[in-house]
C-alpha cells in the first residue's frame, strides 16, 4: 500500500564526489528530529548518576572474554591491539598539541568537512560536545567545546558474512584505518590554526551516538546502533573536538525512530534475545534497550556475533532504498527473506527466518562489574560455601585486590 510522504531528506552521496541522495520519509514514520528526550532528565541523571565507560564498569567480563575466544580470534585480537596501541596513545595526548598555522577567524566548517570526506570518512557532522554524557574518568581530559562527528564505513562484503572472522577482520581493520585518519584530520585542523583533540573509537570519552544524532548523521536503531543514511550500522564512529570556529548541524528525522518499531527484524533475529521490542525511557531518552548480559556471551564466543548489524535492512540495502520501498509498498525491504535474515553460527549451522540457536542458562553466566568487584564476589561465595579460608588464601586474595588497584582503571577497550 502506497504511503504518503511527510518530508524528503537530502544528504551528500556515500563518498566524496558522489551525487546527493534523497530519502523519502513516510508520514506514519515521521516523529521528531533526532530522538525523543527530556532535557531535564538527561541533565539530572548526568549529575546524580554520572556514567562510566563499560571498559571500567564491566572490566570483569572484558577480561573474561579472552578466556573464551577461539585461538584464531585470540591471535587476531592480540595483533590488533599491537597495531592500535600507538594510535590510541597518540589520540590520548592530541589535545595538548599546539596549532601549527595561523588562525584567520573565519568559519572553517566546510573546509574540515571537505577534508574529512577526501580522507575517506563517509559521514562528517558538527555539534556541541555534550558534557552531560562524558564518562567520569574523562571529565578532566576533554578540552574543547565543538565536536566533529566522523564515521568510517566498514567493508560491505565482509560485513555480510557475519558472524565470521572475515567480518571481524573488517571490524578491527576499520578501527586501525580510522585511528590513522583521525591523526591526519587533526593535523589539518592544527594547520589552520586551531587545537584538535581526538576522541578515539577505542578509548571513548562518552557515548558518541547522542552527538552523532544531534549532528544529523542518523538516528538510534532498535539494535542500539547508529543507523546512518548510506551504511546503517556498518560504520565505526569517533570524534574530534576543537576550538575552531564552526557551525553546528541540526538533528534530522530520517523516520528511523518509528521505522524500527515496524521492522523489528534485529529484535526477532537476535541469537541471545538481547534486544527488546518496546521502547523505554532511559536516562531521559526514549529508546530500545539492550540487555548486555544476554549479548556479551554470544559476542565473545561467536566471532563478535553482530547479527543485529547483519540483518538490519538499513545496513544491507541503504536508507534510500529501504525508505523508497516502504513508501511504495508499506513493507520492510527484505523482511522474512533468507537474503536479509539468514545467518550461520559456526558448528551450530544455518538459521533462516524464524529459526534461532538455543543456549542453556549456564551459557549466559559471566563475571559482573569491575575486576575487584568480581574478585570480592568470588571470595564471598567461597566464604559462604567453605567457611573461613586459610590465612595464606586470605593474603593471596588481598594481593590480588592490591594488584588490580595498583594497575588502575583503563578506559581503553575494544569497541
Amino acid at each position: 500500500m502506497t504511503k504518503t510522504v511527510s518530508h524528503v531528506v537530502t544528504r551528500p552521496g556515500r563518498k566524496h564526489g558522489h551525487e546527493d541522495v534523497q530519502i523519502p520519509v513516510a508520514e506514519d514514520l515521521s516523529t521528531v528530529p533526532g530522538i525523543r528526550q527530556r532535557e531535564a532528565d538527561v541533565s539530572f541523571y548526568s549529575r546524580a548518576y554520572p556514567q562510566e565507560t563499560q571498559n571500567i564498569e564491566k572490566a570483569a567480563d572484558r577480561q573474561w572474554v579472552w578466556s573464551v575466544y577461539s585461538e584464531e580470534t585470540l591471535q587476531h585480537r592480540k595483533r590488533h591491539d599491537e597495531l592500535n596501541e600507538p594510535l590510541v596513545d597518540a589520540a590520548a595526548v592530541s589535545g595538548d598539541l599546539e596549532p601549527t598555522g595561523t588562525p584567520t577567524g573565519a568559519d572553517i566548517t566546510e573546509a574540515i568537512r571537505l577534508k574529512a570526506r577526501e580522507l575517506g570518512f563517509g559521514e562528517a557532522g558538527f555539534t556541541k560536545f555534550d558534557r552531560r554524557y562524558t564518562y567520569t574518568g574523562k571529565k578532566r581530559w576533554v578540552k574543547f567545546e565543538h565536536a566533529i562527528c566522523l564515521a568510517l564505513e566498514q567493508d560491505y562484503v565482509q560485513t555480510q558474512s557475519l558472524p565470521s572472522m572475515d567480518a571481524e577482520f573488517a571490524h578491527f581493520g576499520t578501527y586501525e584505518m580510522e585511528g590513522a585518519l583521525l591523526l591526519d584530520l587533526a593535523d589539518y585542523i592544527r594547520s589552520l590554526g586551531y587545537h584538535a583533540q581526538i576522541h578515539s573509537p577505542n578509548d571513548n570519552s562518552a557515548p558518541y551516538i547522542p552527538m552523532f544524532v544531534a549532528a544529523g548523521l542518523g538516528q538510534l536503531g532498535a539494535n542500539g546502533q547508529l543507523l546512518s543514511p548510506h551504511f546503517g550500522s556498518r560504520a565505526r564512529i569517533a570524534m574530534i573536538t576543537t576550538d575552531a570556529p564552526v557551525t553546528y548541524d541540526e538533528p534530522i528525522d530520517y523516520g528511523i525512530h518509528q521505522f524500527c518499531q515496524v521492522c523489528q527484524v534485529c529484535v526477532n533475529r537476535c541469537p541471545g534475545r538481547a534486544l527488546l521490542a518496546e521502547k523505554v525511557w532511559w536516562r531521559g531518552v526514549e529508546k530500545n534497550k539492550l540487555i548486555y548480559e544476554r549479548c556479551r556471551p554470544v559476542m565473545a564466543r561467536y566471532d563478535g556475533c553482530a547479527v543485529c548489524m547483519k540483518v538490519c535492512p538499513i545496513q544491507r540495502f541503504g536508507m534510500p532504498a529501504v525508505m523508497e520501498h516502504y513508501v511504495a509498498t508499506g513493507e520492510v525491504l527484505g523482511k522474512g527473506t533468507h537474503l536479509l535474515e539468514g545467518y550461520t553460527f559456526l558448528e551450530r549451522g544455518y538459521f533462516g527466518p524464524g529459526e534461532l540457536p538455543q543456549f542453556d542458562r549456564q551459557f549466559f553466566e559471566i563475571p559482573h562489574g569491575r575486576n575487584e568487584e568480581w574478585l570480592f564476589q568470588q571470595f564471598k561465595e567461597k566464604l559462604m560455601n567453605e567457611g573461613l579460608p586459610p590465612e595464606e588464601e586470605i593474603i593471596g586474595f588481598a594481593k590480588q585486590v592490591r594488584n588490580i588497584l595498583v594497575k588502575g582503571n583503563s578506559t581503553i577497550g575494544d569497541e
